[in-house]
């Protein structure tokens, strides 16, 4: 597992699996470089020992986790209750709609991802007691409060960060420079382009954005992926740097719910 300090708030951590991201939030300190104790862990990682660091991690840089966050409900980003179980777990109202509605289906398809690639845990996922937050919306943290953002298009769920203190997006499964638009199968592709466009403003100010899948990249170049996305949406021609045959399989699978 990778970590990058972004921010004096913000840690990102990437899996060894599908680059997947982990963000760690502290909130606001004041000129003194006193503030709140309080840090939520966004989305998560997905080995084993890269879920078990994750505690040490925090206590290494003196963060309490106070709580987790899901940017949606693919159980890739789902597994902080694995490092953190007795921490409450907070997303959309939409994610939360998902998730109690096919109750169980992120840990079968866990169980599934771990039968095919032999990885062993040591307990099983369970979700717990869900925090539906209101998005559009904010979250207080510290003596701070993080901007919530809805972003349906790549499911039918989800929501953006952007750490107003940081500059920093967390914008989860998108503007990712390793994977085009995917479209789940309760995806959209016009709501995919609405979410785009509701992101630009973000972006636009973002001295980083954090993709759910991929290398932090900074706001130039999370712009000029955003305008490739929007084209590969339109068009249905990949960008030139995501033409791998994963990329073409992903492509193939979109024409079916385009």
């Amino acid at each position: 597992m990778r970590v990058v300090g972004l921010h004096a708030g913000v840690v990102v951590c990437t899996s060894a699996v599908w680059q997947t991201t982990c963000a760690i939030v502290r909130g606001p300190v004041d000129g003194d470089g006193d503030g709140a104790a309080e840090a939520f862990v966004v989305d998560s990682p997905i080995l084993p020992a890269e879920l078990e660091a994750l505690p040490a991690l925090l206590e290494q840089v003196g963060w309490p986790c106070s709580g987790l966050l899901a940017t949606h409900g693919d159980w890739d980003h789902l597994l902080g209750r694995l490092a953190f179980p007795d921490a409450s777990l907070g997303c959309a109202e939409t994610t939360a709609a998902r998730l109690t509605g096919t109750p169980g289906e992120a840990a079968r398809d866990l169980r599934s991802f771990d039968e095919e690639h032999y990885v062993e845990r040591p307990a099983p996922l369970g979700l717990g007691q869900l925090q539906a937050l209101p998005v559009p919306g904010r979250l207080e943290i510290g003596g701070g409060e993080l901007e919530l953002h809805p972003t349906e298009g790549h499911t039918s769920d989800g929501m953006a960060l952007w750490v107003p203190w940081a500059s920093v997006l967390l914008c989860g499964d998108y503007l990712s420079p390793v994977e085009i638009p995917i479209l789940a199968e309760s995806g959209s592709r016009s709501a995919y382009r609405a979410t785009l466009e509701r992101l630009r403003p973000l972006v636009e100010r973002a001295d980083h954005v954090v993709p759910g899948h991929g290398p932090v990249v900074d706001g130039v170049r999370a712009a000029a992926l955003l305008r490739e996305d929007l084209a590969y949406l339109e068009s249905g021609e990949l960008p030139l740097a995501r033409r791998s045959q994963a990329q073409r399989r992903i492509h193939t699978k979109n024409l079916e719910r385009w």
